[in-house]
This record gives C-alpha cells, sequence and structure tokens, in this order.
C-alpha cells in the first residue's frame, strides 16, 4: 500500500488544512496501471517528452510559458455551432449571420417635432395666418394636402403631408378659431425646407446589411432587429462550464467547518468569473480524494464545453486530479506554466464527434484561481462564444510607491488601479500569498512584474491588466 505521512496539507480557499492520508487506500500499481495520464504532442514542437511518475502517475514536463499556454489552449477552443434564439434571449451573444433590413426607416419622411406641416414658402412675411386642414398623429395617415395659405397640425413621428415641406414647433405658435375655422398665427422670419423633417430611409434603407456576422448582440442592436423584422437570430451560444471543486477538507459555504475543514470558496468564485465572462457555469458540487468518486464528477463535467476543477493538481500525493482526468479519457496538453501564482495549472482536452471539451485543472489558492482564469480560462469562452479572443488587454500604469521582485517566474500581482490625471495608478496590496482571499477583494487589477530579481522604484512603468 501507499505509505504517506500522518498528515498532508493542500489549500483550497481561505486556510491550510491539514488532511489524513488515510484517505488514499490504493496500490500504487493499480493507481499507476488504471489512471496512468496520457500526453499528446504540446503545442511547443519543440518540448522533450513528458514522463509519467512511476508511483503517481502524473506527468512531469518542462513549463510552458504564459504565450505558449495561451496559444495552446486557444488552438484548441472553437467557436460553437450556431443556434436560433430569440432576439432578446440572444442579448449577450455572438451574431452568426449577417441581418438585412426588410423596410425603409423611417418609412416615409416624418415630423421630428410636434408642430404645424406647411409650406416653407408662405413663412417670407412677418406674420403668417394659415388655415388649419387637420390634425396627424402617429400611427395615422395624412388625409388632405397641403397648399399655400393652409397647414396642418402634426405630432411628431407623425407622416408629413403632401405639399408640406417644412414643420414649425408647437411653441412659436397661436391659436385661434375665425368663424369656425381653426387658424394658426405663426411670427417668423422664414423658415427653412425641410426644417424639423426626418426623411424617408435615413436611418436604413431596405435591403441595407445593417449587422453582420461577428457582432456582439447589445441591448441596442435587440432593438434595431426588431425594428427590422427580426424576431429570431442565428448566435454563437455561450459555452456551457462545469465547475468541480476537489479535495475532503471543502465543504459547502452554508455549513459550518469541522476541525481540518474549510468552506468552498473558489467553487461560488469560480462560477461568478464564468458568468461575468459569458458563459454559463455548472457547479458539480465538491468531489473526495476518492478516484473512483473524482473520475465519476469528471465524467459528468465533460459533458459540458468547458470543465474547470479547483485543486488536486500539484505534485503532493492526494493531487489525483491529471490521473483522473486520463483516466476519462482527457489527453493533456501541458502540465505547468511559469507563472506566479498558478505554476501547477493543468491543460488537457478531449475530442468527441469533433467537439472538442477543454478541460482545465486550476491550482486551489483563490489568488491563483483568478489568475489561471483571466489569463487562459477568459480567453477560451470567448473564443468558443465567437468573440475576439487573445491575451488579456494590458494597460500600462505607474507604481505610487517602491516593490521588490523577486524569483524566475512572472508575477501577476493583485492591486488597485487609481485614474489619476489621465494617468493609471497602480498600488500593489499587501497580499499574504496566493491563499489570502480577503485582501483579494481590494484588488480592482493585476500588476504584471517580470521574471528576475528587479527593484521597482515609485514612478515606475508597469503593465497591468483590470480585473
Amino acid at each position: 500500500m501507499v505509505r504517506s505521512p500522518g498528515w498532508l496539507t493542500r489549500n483550497h480557499g481561505n486556510s491550510t488544512s491539514p488532511i489524513s492520508a488515510r484517505r488514499m487506500a490504493i496500490s500504487s500499481r493499480e493507481f499507476s496501471d488504471r489512471m496512468r495520464p496520457r500526453v499528446v504532442e504540446a503545442f511547443h514542437p519543440t518540448r522533450p517528452a513528458c514522463t509519467a511518475h512511476p508511483l503517481t502517475g502524473s506527468v512531469n514536463s518542462i513549463m510552458f510559458s504564459v504565450e505558449e499556454a495561451s496559444a495552446a489552449i486557444l488552438q484548441r477552443a472553437e467557436t460553437r455551432a450556431a443556434t436560433r434564439r430569440g432576439i432578446v434571449e440572444a442579448c449577450g451573444l455572438v451574431l452568426a449571420e449577417d441581418v438585412v433590413s426588410d423596410v425603409d426607416s423611417p418609412p416615409h419622411d416624418k415630423a421630428m417635432v410636434d408642430g404645424y406641416a406647411l409650406m416653407a414658402a408662405d413663412l417670407r412675411g412677418e406674420i403668417a395666418n394659415l388655415r388649419v386642414l387637420e390634425e396627424v398623429t402617429a400611427g395615422s395617415v395624412p388625409t388632405q394636402t397641403v397648399i399655400a395659405g393652409t397647414a396642418i397640425r402634426i405630432m411628431t413621428g407623425a407622416p408629413i403631408p403632401s405639399g408640406a415641406n417644412a414643420v414649425v414647433m408647437v411653441e412659436e405658435t397661436r391659436s385661434t378659431t375665425n368663424a369656425g375655422q381653426d387658424v394658426v398665427t405663426i411670427e417668423s422670419t422664414g423658415i427653412a425646407a425641410g426644417a424639423n423633417i426626418l426623411p424617408r430611409a435615413t436611418s436604413l434603407r431596405k435591403n441595407d446589411t445593417v449587422l453582420t456576422s461577428g457582432h456582439l448582440l447589445r441591448p441596442m442592436e435587440i432593438g434595431l432587429l426588431a425594428e427590422v423584422g427580426r424576431a429570431e437570430v442565428d448566435v454563437v451560444p455561450a459555452p456551457r462550464v462545469a465547475v468541480l471543486a476537489t479535495g475532503d477538507e471543502l465543504v459547502p459555504a452554508s455549513e459550518s467547518p469541522a476541525d481540518g475543514q474549510i468552506r468552498n470558496s473558489n467553487g461560488p468564485l469560480l462560477q461568478a468569473l464564468v458568468t461575468r465572462a459569458g458563459g454559463i457555469p455548472r457547479s458539480l458540487g465538491i468531489a473526495r480524494d476518492q478516484p473512483d468518486a473524482l473520475l465519476e464528477k469528471i465524467k459528468l463535467g465533460l459533458h459540458e464545453d468547458i470543465l474547470l476543477l479547483s485543486g488536486g493538481v500539484s505534485a503532493g500525493v492526494l493531487d489525483l486530479v491529471p490521473a483522473a482526468l486520463a483516466a476519462a479519457g482527457v489527453e493533456q496538453v501541458f502540465h505547468k506554466v511559469e507563472l506566479k501564482p498558478g505554476k501547477p495549472l493543468w491543460f488537457g482536452c478531449l475530442i468527441e464527434n469533433h467537439h472538442p471539451r477543454l478541460v482545465f485543472g486550476l491550482p486551489g489558492n483563490p489568488v491563483s484561481s483568478l489568475v489561471c482564469f483571466e489569463l487562459f480560462v477568459r480567453p477560451a469562452i470567448a473564443r468558443m462564444s465567437g468573440r475576439r479572443a487573445g491575451a488579456p488587454h494590458h494597460r500600462t500604469g505607474l507604481l505610487t510607491r517602491g516593490h521588490s521582485q523577486r524569483g524566475n517566474r512572472p508575477t501577476y500581482f493583485p492591486s488597485i488601479l487609481s485614474e489619476e490625471e489621465d494617468r493609471l495608478t497602480v498600488s500593489p496590496i499587501d497580499w499574504r500569498g496566493s491563499a489570502d482571499q480577503r485582501s483579494l477583494v481590494r484588488a480592482n487589477g493585476l500588476a504584471l512584474f517580470p521574471a528576475g530579481d528587479h527593484d521597482y522604484a515609485a514612478g515606475d512603468a508597469v503593465l497591468t491588466i483590470p480585473l
């Protein structure tokens, strides 16, 4: 039997918790044979072959850079097949067809103000008294024609009657009645033809392409779709993302943890990140540190487009995720990235019926999970959603105080980003490691400090990623 030290530690959220080694009652031969990972050729063709650990089956390979890892992920993230949705339901999704207008807009010359439609030539004198023929409201059609000396009372949006070529605002007129005839009196030095009239097809013309495939549908686009008669459109559906936390020490947020336990904070964190990124999260709860139980949960998650696992991807005896994923048929692409925090990141892919399912094994610490999500998972969700995908948007900011960077991995440091006098300032927070979730709440961005030992001074420029 595998014999481990009496207590092991692993972190999945807000504290470090002792974990009994007794939970892993499986022989090294059985574990290695049943759950040894299969490794696919990784993104970088010059990487040496990976080798499996003889006891745990974990794969040890040279770490990928952030850029290499991003490229490997996006190579495998395919845009989902289009589906038909009602236009309100389609809001927030990417259009998968070109949309052509079936009408002119506006469909007629229309009044832009409440007032009187008339002939501009009638207002060449100082005072004009015009006979009012009728009133036209929005939704009705004029029945009479404007001629010299006449006007038609008109409401905003109503069609301009024949013969009229201008509209005078009602505030500039005075209405009277003379022998039962409505008369409008206008004191004016003149008005230009076309005043206060929106000509037909000013906004769009029939058969115009008003939206093209790849356009993100916001509420404004939904209104336009309705205007051109589209109740349904083809869109790229949001990817479905399963979220699974692993570890015997975890309990749901609604429960009080006993000695040696912590609440599952990463699961809700990742679900919220998925929602904000445009995906549809599905919680799979907590998987215990038992190979069969973990494998069962993983198989459920592989029904979705993306599976996110939290914890269990480091090098400990109880870090079972890579081997369990291999047993489920997921092929490893890489394990470990030159990154701090987030080094243990695992990524693999399962292809069924030509449909790739992406799997991310995220570190158990919340800051590590957040950094890995922003750098790698969010762009994958964007690509699968039909949106533009790539590296997160970086902005250059100026440090408000000194900062010491140490180590051979680039560090993404939780920071407070502020706009001050047309410049971005960066204040690294007092961060107590990748499990410090309370400090993370104060951060609204990440500051990138490249690998290597360097002492930064206040005013030095650094790259940042807004959160």
